[in-house]
């Protein structure tokens, strides 16, 4: 925990002067809800007996010394609402920048694992509750610290007997307020991730509400959201339970400090030992010492929420990114795409069976590879091994000789286009799309990409041409416009190494043909790997690869590989 504290700390630093002018008016905040008490004192006990002119003179001047202490407090409370409010939205922004620059590091194997409603999670609710905390924190700690400690200062002078009085239930008020937040913390963290899973069910649900539509499954989703739902208002209720107990309890004793001074006060002015006056104030300064009771009771709850935000953040901010730029690594020279793998394996992970074994394989540069075979045989593995999507678990992987271990990830990533089935396009426009390839490209060079990919044409007929909004993931265009679009995007990128994942095999026939032009066209005199699934559309491949369990099984030309007679053939039948 200290060292999580620690960490939270150091995010204050860019903002030390508003954090120092914020903790400056709590205290003067606190110092005027302890001097108001003293004067309301001074004017009953001293005041009143004075011959009436001094009197009003006096009444008058603290009369304004207190609208002055006032105006102070209330210009202190605008302060540390406003600004200090403003320095925890910047620490939310530069956490969030934070976290989110580190899920850029993190590869492919982290987010096979994570789901992305749990991830926005930690980005939004938990990120806000933190600021709310380190913002809030601080001030509700000084402003009560001084308020409790000033008013025991200014009781002990009054009455030692009555603080005595006063502080009789502090100790026990300390020690149940200890053994409830042991439980209250485990409740609010438990919150913290039902909160996650239903986010990450939301986002599920959402992403895939056409394959619900289309199934009708519409009371299957809210069957399983109520089990999530339920889940979270079972953890909200164990929390809520614990926030009572704790509420009730202290706000009791708070009641009971009160009522202590009442009766011993009552009693020590029938023996004379205090006066009715000191009684007055000291009720008065009883409210000035139990509000901030009654502050750090809700602090606590803010803690509990802020700071079980932090450790979810402290835990991914902890995971290491599994691939990153070595010390020594250097920037990619322009590559002309000779590749080769030597004695490369591959397992996702160490409890896991290798998807690849001790592979060989030298690929020209320039040449059209061609990589088939059965589900899970490790085709599109091992094209994610070329950028380093995942690490290779053996053997090294070069490119003109280098191994791309050596190479920055960026200027290797620069070098490679990659055309997917499964296109992602973001929200936004056309032109935006297409720019995502070569962000600083000139209009003419995106209009040219386009037309290379054959997609301007259709992009003219759209509404508003390249300005036009194409919806969340390209929803309101087909897949062989979303396809071009996506190749569009790499010819603009100009890169000297391709890879075509399944890059045809979700389209109808003229679409396919439209794009598989395009893809040729794009592959013209350079380093391409082919995953297919239509056989048809690799007859003219340089190499083509059977891949299985075991490793490559097959290689040659199309036409070599059906006189074998081997796994191609069938493979070559059964799909053709």
């Amino acid at each position: 925990m200290n060292k999580n504290l620690k960490k939270m700390m150091t995010y204050y630093r860019p903002y030390r002067k508003i954090f120092w002018a914020d903790m400056l008016f709590a205290i003067l905040d606190a110092a005027v809800a302890l001097s108001i008490p003293l004067i309301i004192r001074y004017i009953t006990s001293k005041v009143v007996f004075m011959e009436p002119d001094q009197a009003l003179h006096k009444i008058i001047m603290l009369g304004i010394a207190m609208v002055l202490m006032v105006a102070v407090g209330c210009y202190s409370k605008f302060f540390i609402c406003n600004y200090g409010h403003v320095m925890g939205a910047k620490i939310e922004y530069d956490m969030r920048a934070e976290i989110f620059g580190h899920f850029q590091k993190l590869s492919f194997s982290f987010y096979d694992e994570e789901k992305v409603g749990q991830l926005m999670s930690r980005i939004t609710s938990d990120l806000f509750d933190i600021s709310e905390l380190m913002h809030h924190g601080p001030e509700n700690i000084v402003i009560s610290m001084l308020k409790i400690l000033g008013a025991f200062v200014i009781l002990l002078n009054i009455s030692p007997r009555l603080t005595v009085a006063a502080f009789l239930m502090i100790p026990f008020m300390i020690v149940y307020a200890y053994f409830v937040n042991r439980h209250m913390r485990k409740a609010f963290r438990q919150n913290r991730i039902k909160i996650a899973e239903i986010n990450a069910q939301i986002e599920d649900n959402l992403s895939g509400i056409r394959v619900v539509k289309s199934f009708a499954n519409e009371d299957i989703e809210q069957k399983k959201f109520r089990v999530g739902n339920e889940g979270f208002l079972n953890a909200k209720r164990n929390s809520y339970h614990y926030m009572g107990a704790f509420q009730a309890g202290l706000g009791s004793f708070t009641t009971l400090i009160q009522v202590c001074v009442i009766v011993a006060g009552t009693y020590f002015i029938t023996q004379g030992s205090v006066d009715v006056n000191d009684l007055i104030t000291f009720i008065l300064y009883i409210s000035v010492f139990t509000d901030p009771i009654r502050t750090l009771i809700d602090f606590t709850e803010q803690f509990q929420n802020g700071y079980s935000g932090f450790e979810r953040f402290m835990e991914i901010m902890s995971i290491e990114p599994d691939i990153e730029d070595s010390e020594d690594a250097i920037e990619a020279p322009v590559l002309k795409g000779d590749i080769c793998f030597k004695d490369v394996s591959f397992a996702y992970n160490d409890s896991t069976p290798e998807v690849l074994s001790h592979v060989s394989l030298n690929v020209p540069a320039g040449s059209y590879m061609a990589l088939v075979g059965s589900s899970g045989a490790g085709k599109t593995t091992l094209c994610s091994l070329i950028p380093r999507f995942y690490e290779v678990t053996s053997g090294e992987i070069t490119i003109d000789g280098i191994d791309i271990r050596k190479m920055t990830l960026k200027s290797l990533r620069n070098q490679i286009g990659i055309v997917q089935q499964d296109v992602y396009l973001f929200a936004g426009s056309v032109y935006e799309n297409i720019l995502y390839g070569k962000p600083d490209a000139t209009e003419e060079e995106v209009y040219q990409a386009a037309k290379n990919a054959n997609a301007h044409e259709f992009i003219m007929s759209l509404p508003e041409g390249y300005q036009t909004d194409i919806g969340q993931r390209g929803i309101k265009l087909s897949g062989g416009q979303k396809q071009r679009l996506s190749i569009a995007r790499v010819f603009l990128k100009n890169p000297p190494i391709l890879i075509f994942d399944e890059a045809t095999s979700a389209l109808d026939n003229e679409s396919e043909r439209v794009v598989q032009e395009s893809l040729e066209h794009l592959a013209k005199n350079r380093t391409t790997f082919v995953i297919a699934h239509r056989l048809s559309t690799i007859r003219n491949a340089e190499k083509i690869l059977v891949l299985t369990e075991d490793g490559i099984a097959e290689q040659g030309t199309h036409e070599g590989l059906l006189a074998n007679g081997g796994i191609y053939e069938k493979l070559y039948h059964m799909h053709d």
